[in-house]
């Protein structure tokens, strides 16, 4: 059973934390896919790549569109969700997780649990149909733990990049 750090808080994120965020997406995309993705890939993930995705998603003030984080005591992010409106026909008008990433030492303390119910919760306040994602399909762990978050695998495509392709399942949560 997950043991649920309430000392962590689950705020918006603000634009000055887009630095920190590059870096603690390079830092888990790179454990969590060391065995998956190939090397190039890995190579040109870097935080000089990133920053500009976290600077326009910090952007993004409307319901159901934007970024929260799990911060601890000092500040320090330990998690984020980034979420927005979906183009992709797989996500069959859902807003779109883009990113669901906890520190590594951080991970098993319910932080992707809060940041995923929090960002539920507010697409459903927004009258979104609900919310989906896409996880390689090589990754167990995460989609384990959709699964046990309720998430129900609808269906899955390749994404063509622009790092590597990769054979996606899309994952979702629905209204009731």
């Amino acid at each position: 059973m997950t043991q649920i750090d309430t000392s962590i808080l689950i705020r918006r994120g603000r634009r000055e934390d887009a630095a920190n965020l590059a870096k603690l997406h390079v830092d888990v995309w790179r454990a969590t896919y060391s065995a998956l993705a190939p090397v190039e890939a890995k190579t040109l993930l870097d935080e000089a790549r990133r920053l500009p995705y976290w600077e326009g998603a910090l952007a993004l003030q409307e319901p159901g569109m934007g970024v929260w984080v799990a911060v601890d005591a000092d500040e320090a992010i330990r998690g984020v969700i980034s979420f927005d409106a979906s183009g992709h026909p797989a996500f069959e008008g859902r807003r779109e997780i883009k990113h669901l990433y906890v520190a590594l030492n951080a991970q098993g303390q319910g932080i992707g649990q809060r940041l995923l119910q929090t960002t539920i919760s507010e697409c459903s306040a927004a009258s979104a149909c609900g919310v989906a994602l896409a996880v390689v399909r090589q990754n167990a762990l995460a989609r384990q733990f959709y699964k046990k978050m309720g998430g129900v695998e609808i269906g899955g495509f390749t994404d063509p990049g622009p790092l590597w392709r990769s054979d996606n399942i899309v994952v979702a949560w629905d209204n009731d």
